[in-house]
C-alpha cells in the first residue's frame, strides 16, 4: 500500500457561499465552474467521493489535496484574492476533514499578494492542515528569491512547515501551441522557482522547510549540475557564499510524475531516491497511477 499521495487536487463548492464571491459561477447541473471567464468542467474536481474510490482501487491510503491551477486566479486585485484564497482553504479543510482522515487539505499562499500573506498567515492553522501550497510562478511578481519573502521563509521554517510548490500558469506566450503551456510550461515554471531558491540559499538558511516539488522537480533536477558549474567557474551574479546547488538540492523532495524512466531516475539522483515520492496528479490525464509509476510498497 503507499502511504501518501502527495500530489492531488479538488475544488472545493459551498454553492451559497459562492454566489457571494465576485468573477464566480456555478453550475450543478453541468458540473462546471467558472472563474473569470474560464470554465473548469472536470468533474471529478468536485466529488472528493470519487478521489477516495481512486485511492481505495489503487491501494493509497492518504492524499494531500490542493487547489488546481485554474483556481490560483492569480489575475486578480488583492481584495478579491483575499476574498477567494479565504474561500478555497476554508472550504477545502472542510471537504478533507469529512473524509476520515483519508485527505489532507494544503494552504493555499498566493505569492503575487505578499501584503496579503500576513493575515493569511495569521488564519493558518497547523494542526489543521497538512502543509501549504503555492504556486510556483504563473505571476510575474513571483520570483523566489526575492527578498519580500524571507518572512515568509522564517515562519514556514519555525511552523516546519511541508511546502507543495506547483506550477501556475506559464506566461511565456511561445508555448500557447501545442499544449506547450502544459507539456513545457509546468516542468519550466517548477525548475525556475527551485533554481530562485537555491541560488539565493533558501533550503540551506531554512532547513525544517520541506520544499516538495511537482512534476518530479520539472527542470531542475536536468539543470542542476549546470548551476553547480556555474559556482565552479565563478560565473558573474553567483553568490559564492550560499551552499552549493547539488547540495542544497538534498534538501528537496519531489514526486515521482516523471513520464520517462530517465526522468525519474534524473530525479533520484538529484534529490535522493528517498526523497522521490508518490504523487498522481489526480484527476489529471498528465498524472499516474502507482502501477504506472513504478511505485512498490517499498517505495512508498
Amino acid at each position: 500500500m503507499i502511504d501518501l499521495d502527495v500530489h492531488t487536487h479538488l475544488a472545493p463548492i459551498d454553492a451559497p457561499r459562492l454566489l457571494t464571491l465576485a468573477g464566480v459561477r456555478w453550475d450543478a447541473a453541468a458540473q462546471a465552474l467558472t472563474l473569470d471567464g474560464h470554465a473548469v468542467r472536470m468533474a471529478d474536481l468536485f466529488q472528493p467521493q470519487r478521489l477516495i474510490a481512486w485511492m481505495d482501487h489503487h491501494a493509497v491510503r492518504r492524499a494531500w489535496v490542493s487547489i488546481p491551477p485554474p483556481l490560483y486566479r492569480q489575475n486578480l486585485g488583492a481584495a478579491d484574492a483575499h476574498a477567494w484564497c479565504s474561500y478555497v482553504n476554508e472550504e477545502l479543510l472542510k471537504v478533507t476533514q469529512a473524509s476520515g482522515g483519508r485527505l489532507e487539505a494544503l494552504y493555499y499562499l498566493p505569492l503575487e499578494h505578499v501584503a496579503l500573506l500576513p493575515a493569511l498567515q495569521a488564519r493558518y492553522d497547523a494542526s489543521a492542515f497538512a502543509g501549504m501550497a503555492v504556486a510556483a510562478g504563473g505571476h510575474p511578481d513571483i520570483v523566489m528569491d526575492d527578498a519580500k519573502y524571507e518572512p515568509l521563509w522564517r515562519w514556514l521554517d519555525d511552523l516546519g512547515a511541508s511546502v507543495f510548490v506547483h506550477p501556475g500558469t506559464c506566461c511565456d506566450t511561445r508555448l500557447a501551441r501545442h499544449y506547450l503551456e502544459n507539456l513545457v510550461g509546468n516542468p519550466m515554471e517548477t525548475g525556475v522557482a527551485a533554481a530562485h531558491l537555491v541560488m539565493a540559499g533558501v533550503p540551506g538558511r531554512f532547513q525544517r522547510i520541506r520544499f516538495v516539488l511537482a512534476h518530479a522537480g520539472g527542470t531542475f533536477p536536468m539543470i542542476c549540475g549546470r548551476l553547480q558549474h556555474g559556482f565552479t567557474t565563478r560565473r558573474p551574479g553567483v553568490d559564492l557564499g550560499v551552499e552549493l546547488p547539488l547540495q542544497a538540492a538534498r534538501r528537496f523532495w519531489a514526486d515521482g510524475i516523471a513520464h520517462h524512466p530517465a526522468a525519474l531516475h534524473a530525479a533520484r539522483a538529484v534529490f535522493g531516491a528517498d526523497h522521490v515520492v508518490f504523487g498522481s496528479d489526480w484527476p489529471f490525464p498528465m498524472g499516474t497511477t502507482p502501477a504506472a509509476a513504478g511505485q512498490t510498497e517499498a517505495d512508498a
